[in-house]
C-alpha cells in the first residue's frame, strides 16, 4: 500500500480534505504546499526555499501526504519520490461551486489560512492572480498538461466526487 502520496488537482478538488483523511489514516505527515509558499502578507516563497521546506518534509521514513502544484517553483522534486500520484480532476462546476462555499466560509469567519493570511473578496475575485480567475485557467491548463507529465508514474484520476468517496472507502478498508 503506498504511504508516499501526492495529491494533485485544482483549487476546489479536494485536495487538502482528501490529504488530512489519509494522513490520519496511514498515520504520516500532511505536507501542505500552500502553507510552505504564503508567506504573511501572501508573500510567495521563492523556489529554493520552498524547496528546501518540501525535501526536509519528505525526509520522513514513515511516509507522507503532500497536496498541491507548484510545478513551476518544485518541478517533479515530489513527484519523483511519490508511490501514487492522485489527480483530483473533478468537473470544473464542482470545483468553482466549491471554491465560492468555502471562500465564502472564510471571508465570514475571517479564518486565518496560512501565516496570518486572510481570504478577501478582491484576492479572490479581482485580478488574473485571484482564486477564481486562476481555478478557471489551471483546470484548463492541468488537463493539457498534466498527461505528459504524469506518463510512466503511478497514477490513479479521479473524475468524480463520487469517485474519489469510493477510492476513499476501498483504500481505508485495507488494515495494515
Amino acid at each position: 500500500m503506498a504511504r508516499r502520496i501526492v495529491i494533485r488537482g485544482g483549487s476546489g478538488a479536494g485536495k487538502t480534505t482528501l490529504a488530512r483523511l489519509l494522513a490520519r489514516h496511514l498515520n504520516v505527515p500532511h505536507v501542505e504546499l500552500d502553507a510552505l509558499h504564503h508567506g504573511p502578507n501572501w508573500s510567495s516563497a521563492s523556489a529554493a526555499e520552498m524547496q528546501a521546506s518540501v525535501r526536509a518534509a519528505l525526509d520522513d521514513a514513515r511516509g507522507w501526504i503532500v497536496d498541491g502544484n507548484y510545478d513551476q517553483k518544485l518541478s517533479e522534486l515530489v513527484l519523483e519520490r511519490a508511490e501514487l500520484v492522485l489527480w483530483l480532476d473533478l468537473p470544473l462546476r464542482t470545483k468553482m461551486l466549491r471554491l465560492l462555499g468555502r471562500t465564502a466560509t472564510r471571508w465570514w469567519h475571517d479564518e486565518e489560512l496560512w501565516n496570518g493570511n486572510r481570504e478577501n473578496l478582491k484576492t479572490a475575485f479581482w485580478g488574473l492572480d485571484a482564486l477564481f480567475p486562476y481555478a478557471l485557467r489551471s483546470h484548463f491548463f492541468h488537463r493539457q498538461r498534466w498527461p505528459e507529465l504524469f506518463r510512466g508514474r503511478p497514477v490513479l484520476r479521479l473524475r468524480s466526487a463520487r469517485e474519489v468517496d469510493e477510492w476513499l472507502r476501498a483504500f481505508t478498508a485495507h488494515e495494515f
